[in-house]
């Protein structure tokens, strides 16, 4: 726990300035590099990383994928095709080395990871304060934090004992329920203090699915390394883990709330 909140005092305040005060490219840096280690980490998950030119290739293609999105749109689908014609490619050249999964792993890493990063881009792009950037994090964070206190006070019954064996049917509603008063805390500050106009009905039923979402990502991430025998991505955070460790709620919900957010024109 000392560790966590150590790891949560110093990344926080780092997380609000790139997010709220840093120029655009630090945000779009700072993402290219979440995408990158997280592809990295998947790859390592599912015993990849020793396939040479494969982890390599995915690794940078994952972090240019969000680059692309950020400002070279035009080169998007080209570097999509070309990546596929190369991991292909190497997988034929090895010869059976690169196993099927480990491939999928790269296609996952190579172009959902930075999808995911990149609706940061896409909410950016809705307009409005810079501040709206913040919901993916908190819909993701505050899930995760009320459903793991929740749980750890009066959790029993079982969530998905196969998958994540610690998580309880009471650690999830708990989970929901936070989501909503972090999700009302937030349309609050906004619609008082920067011009928001977010409904407050609105936004509690959208802070209810991403709670949803963002447990399914939290699960299905736990269910590849379950899968794998692994514990944790990787040691990025310490106590927290990799990159898809902290970050596995956050790219479900991002962009689930960019095509919620862009269909509805709320905020």
């Amino acid at each position: 726990m000392k560790t966590r909140i150590l790891v949560a005092v110093v990344g926080v305040p780092i997380l609000l300035y790139i997010v709220l005060c840093a120029p655009e490219w630090v945000l779009a840096i700072a993402l290219a590099a979440l995408s990158g280690v997280g592809a990295y980490e998947l790859l390592h998950c599912v015993g990849a990383v020793n396939a040479g030119g494969f982890c390599r290739l995915t690794v940078m293609f994952s972090t240019w994928m969000v680059l692309c999105s950020w400002a070279l749109h035009e080169w998007l689908m080209p570097s999509m095709v070309l990546y596929c014609l190369l991991a292909f490619g190497i997988a034929v050249w090895k010869a059976g080395e690169i196993k099927f999964a480990q491939l999928m792993a790269g296609m996952f890493g190579a172009l959902l990871i930075p999808y995911a990063f990149s609706a940061f881009f896409s909410l950016q792009g809705l307009g409005g304060h810079r501040g709206y950037l913040l919901l993916p994090l908190i819909l993701s964070f505050g899930c995760d934090t009320f459903a793991y206190f929740t749980g750890l006070a009066i959790g029993k019954r079982k969530l998905a004992p196969k998958v994540s064996p610690k998580k309880t049917i009471e650690g999830s509603i708990g989970g929901l329920a936070g989501n909503v008063l972090c999700g009302l805390g937030f349309a609050y500050v906004m619609n008082r203090w920067f011009g928001g106009t977010m409904p407050y009905a609105a936004m509690t039923v959208l802070a209810l699915f991403c709670g949803v979402v963002a447990q399914i990502g939290d699960l299905s991430f736990s269910l590849i390394k379950r899968e794998f025998g692994r514990k944790d991505y990787g040691r990025i955070f310490l106590a927290h883990g990799g990159v898809l460790d902290r970050f596995d709620s956050v790219l479900f919900v991002a962009p689930a709330l960019a095509a919620l957010l862009r269909i509805l024109r709320i905020g």
